[in-house]
């Protein structure tokens, strides 16, 4: 089984800074993408951006100049710094990994959900 575990949401006011974590455990032999995606009340949930394994990074257009995705392979984990945040941003983030897995199962993974309020 594999586990993706967030942390770093909460309150924040417009213009501030939040820094989200993802760390993945288990039976992972291999990442090939990892990212965030985001859910406020009453949408969609929406891809943030991601970082595939040797890849380029992608951002949404609603927060490129503002979010920057990165990752530590030997930490199995993914970060989110987000900066000049807007009250547009206030969501529940979730991480996401796809991961070649072993014994083999499926590759999608998702965390639990991290709450992200901006708001003065």
């Amino acid at each position: 089984q594999v586990q993706l575990v967030e942390s770093g949401g909460g309150l924040v006011q417009p213009g501030g800074s939040l820094r989200l974590s993802c760390a993945a455990s288990g039976s992972i032999f291999s990442i090939y993408a990892m990212g965030w995606y985001r859910q406020a009340p009453g949408k969609q949930r929406e891809l943030v951006a991601t970082i595939p394994s040797g890849g380029s990074t992608y951002y949404a257009d609603s927060v490129k100049g503002r979010f920057t995705i990165s990752g530590d392979n030997a930490k199995n984990t993914v970060y989110l710094q987000m900066n000049s945040l807007k009250p547009e941003d206030t969501a529940v983030y979730y991480c996401n990994g796809v991961f070649g897995v072993s014994p083999p199962g499926p590759p999608d993974y998702w965390g639990q959900g991290t709450q992200v309020t901006v708001s003065s």
